[in-house]
């Protein structure tokens, strides 16, 4: 028989965010902190944005669902006390610094083009952008002028919020990260202001500022229209995207007695059915395909004519055209929008679980094919950034806080990611590896014991983390910085340089 003694008290500086310096030293390997000086991003009330910019990174991964809650973690967590050099962040100062009306978009283009510096996350030839547009729900706000009455395809019902069209970069080596997003506003009268074609053509306008490469755009059949694939082939982008079954297509025939070219109209539908058999005898396991030869679509153009006029014609364009079963996008677990409902979406064209890809490149159908299989990355991504990123938790009135909430969000998510690439490089799957929630609660998100030493007359601080984080060892060995230099640029003049051991 064992006795229990009454508890005793002490102070134990403990930390719920022991992944932290790993995240802080990846910030650093990006220039995070430059880029928000770049953006005329500058102290408040004596604290460094940096430090409020990387808290506000830090927070949704704790997770914090509110600033309060954001300054309170400052406040109490042994480990970021240590790593802000004991400076006191007050909610009163986090949400001023989120309600001053900086410039976001330049801090997220310059976190771009930094990306594109990297040899590791640059793009290259062959690399594809999804696509896609999101709804983030404001639930405690009605009839702001920044929000909009949408209707929310997967709970059936209208809600007040906004609507990110959003552009996502996948690697071929398997790094994956958000690119830039805008807001599209809902007009009061229908056709006036920019479209959701207008805002994806202004964000892939200035991509090509910083990558001149052939790049792949894979997006799902809403962003089937003909006036924006030629936007986009004239930029350098291969396009692919799901048909609908209204898709006016055309099968190229020979007549047999005069030898004349005949364009013959046929159904997605029709297409779908031709192969579908073959498609079952393939077997019942991974995605299964057939590319259909001769087929066209009519692209408009723009002339001259006689008269000296401009006027639109159209002409056929050959297209790749591949009937595919069981893509990964189409199972429930991913399925992010049902529109199946709603009368005034378009249709895909679909036959028993079948569907029909169409793209520009004639010459690769199995490349488009495979490009778009990860398109519904993007789906995933909107669901982790909503479900362990915070990005429905901004309830804020004022609107000048939406935009410093998702550029951070995106800055967040690409070291997350990056570390979750890095952290099994050998991968050759989505599927393989640590996925992004054990990224964000078994390592960045992990409970450590805080120790200040002193030795040598030099302070060292010792973190103690459970044995359970010894998975991510590799990440450790890479990015846990040897000191804390609580200071930013090359002099540390004034500044305390504490080593860190783990």
């Amino acid at each position: 028989m064992k006795t229990l003694q009454k508890p005793r008290f002490c102070n134990l500086p403990q930390g719920e965010c022991a992944g932290a310096p790993i995240l802080l030293k990846l910030w650093e390997h990006f220039d995070f902190s430059f880029f928000l000086t770049q953006a005329g991003i500058h102290k408040i009330r004596s604290v460094p944005t940096w430090m409020l910019s990387f808290l506000y990174v830090i927070g949704p991964i704790a997770p914090c669902s509110s600033v309060f809650k954001m300054a309170e973690l400052a406040g109490k967590d042994a480990l970021l006390k240590v790593m802000f050099r004991g400076i006191k962040i007050t909610q009163s100062t986090l949400s001023r610094f989120l309600t001053t009306p900086y410039n976001w978009p330049l801090f997220g283009q310059k976190r771009v083009e930094r990306l594109q510096e990297d040899q590791d996350t640059r793009l290259q030839e062959g690399d594809s952008i999804n696509l896609d547009d999101t709804q983030v729900v404001h639930p405690f706000g009605k009839m702001l002028s920044f929000l909009c009455w949408l209707f929310d395809h997967s709970l059936k019902i209208h809600v007040w919020g906004m609507n990110l069209v959003v552009l996502q970069a996948v690697l071929r080596n398997g790094i994956e990260y958000p690119l830039s997003y805008l807001i599209w506003r809902k007009p009061e009268v229908k056709g006036e202001g920019p479209t959701k074609y207008d805002l994806a053509r202004e964000m892939l306008t200035q991509l090509r500022k910083s990558v001149t490469c052939r790049l792949w755009i894979a997006m799902d059949r809403w962003y089937l229209s003909k006036d924006f694939f030629n936007f986009l082939t004239e930029n350098s982008f291969d396009w692919v995207t799901k048909a609908k079954r209204n898709t006016a297509l055309y099968r190229k025939d020979i007549e047999s007695w005069s030898g004349r070219e005949r364009y013959i109209p046929i159904s997605p539908l029709m297409l779908i059915k031709e192969v579908f058999f073959l498609l079952i005898a393939q077997g019942k396991s991974g995605i299964a395909s057939v590319s259909m030869p001769n087929i066209y679509i009519k692209m408009p153009y723009e002339t001259t004519n006689k008269k000296g006029e401009k006027v639109v014609k159209k002409r056929y364009m050959p297209i790749a055209a591949v009937v595919a079963i069981r893509l990964k996008e189409d199972e429930k677990e991913y399925e992010e929008k049902d529109l199946s409902d709603d009368p005034t979406i378009e249709q895909p064209a679909k036959y028993r679980g079948a569907y029909l890809i169409i793209t520009n490149r004639a010459d690769a159908p199995p490349k488009a094919l495979s490009v778009y299989v990860k398109r519904w990355r993007i789906e995933v991504f909107f669901r982790a950034a909503k479900q362990e990123l915070g990005m429905n938790w901004c309830h804020s009135t004022t609107e000048i806080h939406h935009p410093a909430h998702f550029e951070l969000l995106f800055a967040a998510e690409t070291l997350v990611n990056y570390a979750r690439w890095q952290a099994t490089p050998e991968k050759t799957s989505v599927e393989e590896g640590y996925t992004h929630g054990e990224m964000v609660h078994s390592l960045f998100h992990t409970r450590c014991e805080i120790q200040l030493k002193t030795k040598n007359g030099i302070q060292q601080v010792y973190v103690y983390i459970d044995t359970t984080v010894r998975k991510f060892a590799r990440l450790f060995d890479l990015f846990w910085p040897d000191d804390i230099r609580m200071f930013f640029g090359v002099s540390s003049a004034g500044y305390p340089i504490l080593p860190l051991s783990a």
